[in-house]
């Protein structure tokens, strides 16, 4: 399959190649001259465009990852938790941000992406490995950088999206905004609803065929519903920007979270669903204060002030006789975190740029299962209460001594409550080796590089989560290393084609794993030094066919074989050499956009290869997940009138109702369909009455 999957992308980046090249058509001339930035010099970032972040309002960023990036997502189900994992790490070890404020559970340390959805976000971007220094400390895989932005239409605006689709699924937008040259507001809210008991065939499970004399003459695997999987999410999002026009910006963004899931009972679950119950709640509050001021262009300072309040409760129940139930699990988590932050850049001339930065999260988190007690002397202790200080500073270094060289030096320091970290050194170069033409077309070949070291901090969990917690971890650490290529050529007012290699190579020790232990409960450790490694490959081409037609796609590739070297934690210890759990070492996806006047054709396709569900990589019925391929298709349709702008899409998830599982036991639903009516009033504004 793997072999398939390279042949793909030959073929793949070959077509844009041909495609782009076509001597048939008769081309204007046209001069693209640009100055890529001193701040991303030597970077390797995937940026994602607007079109792909405002898909369809039931997207999560956990949708947009999966078939715009290469990155790997693990979905527990849909509406359930799904984590992002770059370039064979685990999902802790990806930083996340929004608007500058860092969004990682402190008590996990990983990010749940299917509760943000993509609507409430402007601007998206990846960096890669050793590219997330520039940003913050702990991306040992990389960072998701999330932000919101004063992008309204001037006036008073309105726009009211409502989607119904399969499993009596309901999603509603609503956004109204204001801007004037000063003042600029938005109002967002997103609610979605479903109960969610799509249909799927349970492979775990056997059910025999009987002939009238009772004796089994066949087996079949029973065709189920998705049970106890129902959620309700709301969220809303409030924004006002003040710019002064004299070189002062001020902003304010509260994004309130309000979350009530149940979780879907496993494949393995012989129990009715009445019996149980399991349910997750979650209410979140973010907030970010900003302040951006900059009178030149060689300087700007921006301060951020900020604060999140989480309150999440998990329980499950079972019923043990009628109307008696007995609650197993009773979690409750208060989470506040006060956050500042600063950084200034300044620019000498157009060859050097300085940048200082300094950001802190203060984190007092109280997390507890009530049922679960344990005896300290004549103390009941039920969970743990912790306030914790992280700091990370850095200073960056970018310096362009000729105009087809760049070179970069980030030095970041982290404090984690009593712990510091060394020096965090890494270091950016990039040369233009081409800076030509191809006959009348601009033609751009840039050769980039990079190393750096970099620390992450055990979660709270992992240090103090009872029983089991281990207050004596020590940081997960390692050396990256990473060298590419991008390629780029304008066919004047008729093509562009992008393309983009990376190779990396990742050693981090003290790999941090949950073990059972002789007490009959799990608890973490250093045990592991993990080498990841690989590939990955991007290419964009948009193409304008003539006559109102407008091809768009991008593909992108990876190979992240990622294995631990560690020792042997006892003889019958099968890991070592082996591909990580739940890590495919390749991962692909594609996405082509055509359109013509008001319609939209969209096609999206993801690839994940097998994934272990266990250490030794056993080929077993519950060892390993076998690979997927999963395609999407939408068609989207405006209609402009004088007083109202309307859009209608059909989207049709899963095409070919694959039978796929992204986690052992928790099953996917096969092909289901969505379809949105977007109203966009112009009553509010009189300067959209044009027809």
């Amino acid at each position: 399959m793997k072999y398939l999957i390279f042949l793909f992308h030959i073929l793949f980046f070959s077509f844009l190649s041909m495609s782009a090249s076509d001597p048939s058509v008769e081309l204007d001339e046209l001069t693209v001259t640009a100055r890529r930035p001193l701040k991303e010099i030597g970077l390797e970032k995937t940026t994602f465009d607007s079109l792909a972040l405002k898909e369809n309002i039931s997207l999560s960023m956990a949708d947009i990852l999966t078939f715009n990036s290469s990155v790997y997502v693990k979905n527990y189900g849909r509406a359930t938790l799904s984590t992002v994992s770059f370039r064979g790490t685990s999902p802790s070890h990806t930083q996340v941000t929004w608007n500058g404020l860092r969004i990682n559970s402190p008590i996990l340390g990983m990010t749940d992406f299917s509760s943000i959805p993509a609507y409430f976000i402007d601007q998206a971007a990846l960096f890669h490995g050793t590219s997330s220094i520039n940003e913050t400390g702990g991306g040992l895989g990389g960072l998701v950088k999330l932000a919101t932005t004063p992008d309204a239409p001037p006036g008073f605006n309105l726009q009211y999206i409502q989607g119904i689709g399969s499993f009596s699924t309901f999603d509603e937008f609503l956004r109204f905004s204001f801007k004037n040259n000063k003042w600029t507001s938005s109002t967002r809210m997103v609610y979605s609803s479903s109960p969610n008991d799509y249909t799927y065939i349970n492979h775990d499970k056997k059910e025999n065929i009987y002939d009238e004399d009772h004796n089994i003459i066949g087996q079949y695997y029973p065709k189920e519903k998705n049970r106890s999987g129902a959620y309700k999410d709301f969220q809303a999002l409030q924004e006002i920007y003040f710019n002064t026009l004299h070189g002062d910006k001020f902003g304010l963004n509260i994004w309130y979270v309000g979350s009530n899931r149940e979780l879907p009972m496993l494949t393995t679950d012989y129990g009715e669903e009445r019996e149980f119950e399991n349910r997750q709640r979650e209410n979140t509050l973010r907030t970010v204060l900003s302040w951006n001021h900059s009178t030149s262009s060689s300087w700007n300072l921006n301060l951020k002030a900020g604060y999140v309040f989480t309150w999440m409760a998990y329980d499950y129940k079972k019923e043990i006789t009628e109307g008696q139930w007995s609650q197993l699990t009773r979690s409750r988590s208060h989470i506040n975190t006060i956050f500042a932050l600063a950084e200034g850049n300044y620019c000498i001339s157009d060859k050097w740029l300085f940048s200082l930065s300094l950001t802190a999260h203060q984190q007092f988190v109280r997390s507890a299962d009530k049922n679960v007690i344990l005896q300290q002397g004549d103390k009941a202790i039920i969970g743990y209460d912790k306030a914790r200080l992280e700091l990370s500073g850095a200073l960056s270094v970018k310096w362009q001594p000729f105009s087809i060289m760049g070179l970069g030096m980030v030095v970041r320091e982290d404090i984690f409550g009593n712990h510091s970290t060394p020096l965090i050194p890494a270091f950016f170069t990039d040369i233009k080796a081409m800076q030509s033409s191809w006959g009348t077309f601009p033609v751009e070949l840039t050769l980039k590089a990079s190393v750096s070291r970099n620390y992450r901090f055990p979660s709270l969990n992992d240090l103090y989560f009872l029983p089991g917690g281990n207050p004596n971890l020590k940081s997960e650490h390692g050396f990256t290393y990473d060298a590419g290529a991008s390629f780029q050529i304008d066919f004047a007012r008729r093509a562009a084609l992008s393309l983009s290699a990376n190779w990396f190579d990742s050693r981090i020790k003290d790999w941090i794993l949950w073990l059972p232990t002789v007490k009959g409960f799990f608890s973490p450790k250093n045990v592991k030094t993990v080498h990841a490694y690989g590939v990955e490959a991007n290419g964009t081409l948009t193409f304008d066919l003539g006559k109102d037609w407008l091809l768009g796609l991008d593909s992108s590739f990876s190979w992240t074989p990622s294995i631990n070297e560690g020792e042997k934690l006892s003889p019958a210890d099968q890991s070592v050499g082996k591909q990580l759990p739940y890590v495919p070492k390749f991962s692909s996806s594609l996405s082509g956009r055509l359109s013509w006047n008001s319609w939209t054709f969209l096609y999206k396709w993801c690839y994940y290869s097998e994934r272990f569900t266990m250490s030794s990589n056993d080929f077993t019925i519950t060892g390993h997940l076998p690979s997927y391929y999963m395609s999407n298709v939408s068609l989207e349709k405006n209609l402009y009138f004088k007083w109202i702008d309307i859009q209608m899409k059909l989207a049709v998830n899963n095409l070919f109702n694959e039978d796929y599982l992204s986690v052992l036991a928790r099953p996917m639903p096969g092909i289901n369909f969505e379809f949105f009516i977007g109203l966009t009033p112009k009553f509010l504004n009189p300067t959209k009455h044009n027809g």
